[in-house]
C-alpha cells in the first residue's frame, strides 16, 4: 500500500472531524501537534500536543455544535497543505457558512502544526 499524500491526509482529517471521530483525527497528528490561531498580529496556541487536541475536540463535540467542514481549494507544497476551508453550521435560517484559510504543516506523514486564520 502506498503512502497517502499530505492532501489526502488533510482530507481524511476533515472527514474524521465531520464524523466526530477523535481517535481517527489523533491518528493523523504528531505527539507535539500545535494548533495555532492567527488573528491580526497575534498568534495564539490553542493546543500544544496530541492529548490537549484530543481533550479540546472531545469538549467541542460534547458541546453539541453541529458544524461540519469541507475543503474548497487546496494547494500543496513539500511539507505544507494550504486550504480554503468552509465551515457549515445549521441554523433556523438555513446553513450558515464561514470561510477561513488554514495551513497544515507535516513531519513525515503526520500533521505537526496547523495555522488557522480568522473566518471571513
Amino acid at each position: 500500500m502506498s503512502a497517502r499524500t499530505h492532501t489526502q491526509i488533510v482530507q481524511g482529517y476533515i472527514e474524521a472531524f465531520n464524523a466526530r471521530d477523535v481517535d481517527a483525527m489523533l491518528s493523523m497528528v504528531s505527539d507535539d501537534i500545535q494548533w495555532l490561531n492567527l488573528d491580526g498580529q497575534q498568534l495564539m496556541e490553542e493546543t500544544g500536543d496530541r492529548a490537549a487536541l484530543g481533550r479540546a475536540m472531545r469538549d467541542y463535540f460534547a458541546s453539541g455544535d453541529a458544524c461540519t467542514s469541507r475543503l474548497s481549494q487546496v494547494f500543496a507544497t513539500g511539507s505544507r497543505v494550504s486550504a480554503l476551508e468552509v465551515a457549515v453550521t445549521p441554523s433556523a435560517e438555513g446553513p450558515q457558512e464561514q470561510r477561513c484559510l488554514s495551513i497544515y504543516e507535516f513531519a513525515g506523514q503526520l500533521i505537526k502544526r496547523v495555522y488557522y486564520f480568522p473566518p471571513e
